[in-house]
């Protein structure tokens, strides 16, 4: 994949991660990264999130979703491609 290509993954993260501080963690992270998209709880007790940018950025961001914060413990990142949003940020959304 080109350096510039972007890429867009839907993901699922399983395991300890609400009452963690996961979904502020992620924000900032992927931020930091330069990504666009959003991380909501789910009421199935997982967090998911769209992560798009540059292929790089979005692969650095899943392999750090694997450890997440320090009171997180996770199971499994789950993946699937996403259609990109484009530019716009990262953002926290209500629980779905």
């Amino acid at each position: 994949m080109p350096q510039g290509e972007r890429k867009a993954v839907l993901a699922r993260i399983q395991g300890r991660v609400q009452g963690v501080w996961y979904r502020g963690w992620t924000v900032e992270t992927a931020t930091g990264l330069g990504l666009s998209g959003w991380v909501r709880n789910r009421a199935d007790g997982s967090v998911e999130a769209l992560f798009a940018g540059p292929a790089t950025a979005v692969e650095a961001m899943l392999a750090a979703c694997r450890e997440g914060p320090p009171a997180a413990v996770v199971r499994d990142v789950l993946t699937e491609p996403a259609e990109d949003p484009g530019p716009g940020g990262f953002h926290q959304r209500p629980t779905a």
